[in-house]
């Protein structure tokens, strides 16, 4: 018997109980429409993050000082002095794989302009700040390094900042704003970056030059980080090796000494968080595929209740010449139809679910091509693997037996 005659009564089978093999794909419809809407949250999750890891630098080095003992007192990072502008200097002049380097100080506290009033923090910075973490100006311009030397008194804004200083819609530029009751006049603002994927508002920020806020405002003179960029992200590594060898050298630590700074990138972050998502996007399409064992389940079952019902078909079939192979088939195509078609009407079912949630909950979502494949191509091996069983069970009847079945 072959194949399109086989096809032909697989298809009769399946048209004479529709309502009974619409309710066996429902179960995988439902299993590949959950894999492929769970692949697209779990991978839309993680385009999101990776997105706004760049945003913020995805080739980001903050060098900090590290925390030391004490009296047997471990003290925190922030209250060492162990950065020097040296260090700075000496990172800026000696690595090669950096191409932005910038000191950073900076303080809290309440911003004040006429009437209007907000706690803030400042940054203390220079302009290579600006390319480290891919900030760009809106509106007048970013200091320069003359008013680094002579630390003036000027100030580039966020837009959270203009919008809760200015309510009015105001130009800032000019204005003087009061910080500790230190006048900073704003000679810039900076372009909307919204909040990043740690929930914080980018746009919050104050950046002045760092020997302002040295001086003025902390009346320090070491700094309390260090922010630098990769030449790529690729050079990452690198860069902070080189780093390390150049602030052992500085601080004059010995071969066994612990290292007194800290050098973390977004890379780790990055590496970390994509982690995280790659395994609870796993997770959720292991969940999700727990209904497609459920479906599976499903057709064995009303495979095994279609064997028992057309048994003396099956023996009038074999009694004219059909062999255990052709009966194999038959109903091993039934099986894989069901699984086939559910699969399909399952794929379109969940590209149209991820596009919901996308354009509903506003929820980040990517569906890939090869998320599809692989659902189709798991629900096909499901109608194969859980078919196979009841078609081996028909075509191992005995014809005479199957005649005489009642």
């Amino acid at each position: 018997m072959n194949i399109v005659n086989l096809l032909k009564i697989a298809l009769k089978a399946l048209a004479n109980n529709k309502m009974r093999g619409f309710l066996t794909m429902l179960g995988i419809i439902i299993g590949v429409a959950s894999v492929i809407t769970m692949l697209a949250i779990g991978q839309g999750s993680k385009k999101s993050i990776q997105s706004q890891i760049s945003e913020m630098g995805s080739n980001l080095i903050m060098i900090q000082p590290g925390g030391n003992m004490r009296g047997g007192v471990r003290l925190s990072s922030s209250s060492m002095e162990t950065l020097k502008l040296t260090d700075y200097e000496s990172v800026l002049k000696e690595t090669r794989y950096l191409k932005a380097v910038s000191p950073v100080v900076n303080s809290s506290g309440q911003i004040v302009y006429g009437a209007e009033n907000k706690p803030g923090t400042i940054y203390g910075v220079n302009p290579d700040y600006l390319e480290i973490r891919h900030f760009s100006i809106d509106d007048g311009d970013m200091f320069s390094e003359q008013d680094i030397q002579s630390a003036a008194k000027v100030c580039v804004v966020g837009k959270t900042v203009v919008d809760e200083l200015f309510p009015a819609g105001e130009n800032p530029i000019g204005k003087i704003i009061r910080f500790q009751k230190i006048p900073f006049r704003i000679i810039g603002t900076l372009k909307s970056k919204g909040y990043n994927s740690m929930g914080m508002d980018q746009d919050d920020v104050i950046l002045a030059p760092y020997t302002t806020i040295q001086k003025r405002v902390l009346a320090i003179t070491h700094i309390q980080s260090i922010n630098a960029s990769a030449l790529k992200e690729e050079y990452t590594e690198q860069a902070v090796e080189e780093i390390t060898e150049i602030l052992r050298q500085n601080h004059k630590l010995k071969p066994g000494d612990a290292d007194d700074f800290n050098i973390r990138s977004m890379e780790e972050l990055s590496t970390m968080m994509t982690t995280t998502t790659d395994l609870l996007t796993a997770l959720l399409a292991s969940v999700a595929g727990i209904s497609l064992l459920v479906g599976g389940i499903g057709i064995m079952n009303i495979m095994y209740v279609s064997v028992t019902e057309r048994t003396r078909e099956i023996g009038l079939r074999m009694s004219i010449g059909a062999r255990g192979m052709d009966i194999l088939s038959q109903f091993l195509i039934e099986s894989i139809l069901i699984s086939i078609t559910g699969g399909a009407i399952g794929v379109l079912f969940g590209i149209g679910a991820a596009w919901a949630i996308n354009a509903i909950v506003k929820f980040p979502v990517s569906i890939q091509a090869w998320t599809v494949f692989l659902s189709f191509a798991v629900c096909t091996i499901t109608g194969i693997f859980f078919g196979w069983y009841p078609a081996k069970k028909a075509a191992q009847l005995d014809p005479i037996e199957a005649i005489r079945y009642e």
